[in-house]
């Protein structure tokens, strides 16, 4: 399996390069974020190890870029800070994982073998349904050029609604996933917030992209 090492402190990218090499992984190294973006666009990675505070563009611009390249290796990425609002912002970003400095080199290979076991998949960072974007890291939503300002459980229902586009969902199915397990009231309250919705994502648009399916549940239809 192939790594990189994304790292500016020779002696840090060593210590790993070495460990990961000892361990039986093909390691690259990277110094710069520049050349991160570079080489993970141009080759496949297993996994990538990514140091947060790297020269610009930093380790959490770097996720922003390659995830937007459609390059999904899971990151596993290091932090001097231990501040939660960094842990946030890299797992926002995109990370995978993260591990905070000092850390054991155990636990780093741990977490780059737990991360190889996982599948691949594309994770983008933000949601497209035609000209409907919603980012749930941001809690941004548009349609086209025009933002769209949606409460909380709106936002909810809204995300779930495009996850899952072209597919029809269930009243139980969107309690079960948007109201949190004390809701203990009736399955109308999805056909509420559907109808808010619908007049802040469709109706203003002239759009209907939010159908109900009769006797089975509603579906976000891209092409309507």
């Amino acid at each position: 399996m192939r790594l990189l090492v994304v790292e500016d402190d020779p002696a840090m990218s060593a210590m790993l390069s070495r460990g990961l090499r000892r361990a039986g992984y093909a390691v690259d190294t990277a110094a710069t974020g520049t050349d991160a973006v570079w080489t993970i666009a141009e080759t496949d990675y297993d996994v990538v190890v990514l140091d947060a505070m790297i020269p610009p563009p930093d380790g959490f611009e770097v996720l922003r870029q390659i995830r937007e390249k459609g390059r999904w290796a899971p990151v596993l990425m290091l932090t001097a800070r231990d501040a939660v609002t960094d842990r946030v912002r890299g797992l926002d970003a995109g990370a995978d994982d993260y591990l905070t400095k000092p850390f054991a080199f155990d636990e780093l290979l741990a977490r780059v073998r737990a991360l190889t076991r996982r599948e691949t998949s594309e994770r983008p960072s933000s949601l497209t349904v035609g000209d409907l974007v919603l980012n749930p890291a941001t809690r941004e939503v548009h349609r086209g050029d025009t933002p769209i300002a949606l409460s909380a459980k709106e936002f909810a229902l809204l995300h779930e609604l495009m996850r899952r586009h072209g597919e029809t969902l269930s009243r139980t199915y969107l309690i079960d996933h948007v109201w949190d397990f004390a809701y203990d009231g009736g399955s109308n309250v999805v056909d509420v917030y559907i109808r808010y919705l619908r007049d802040k994502v469709d109706r203003p648009f002239g759009r209907g992209t939010i159908q109900t399916v009769r006797g089975a549940g509603y579906r976000l239809d891209p092409l309507s």
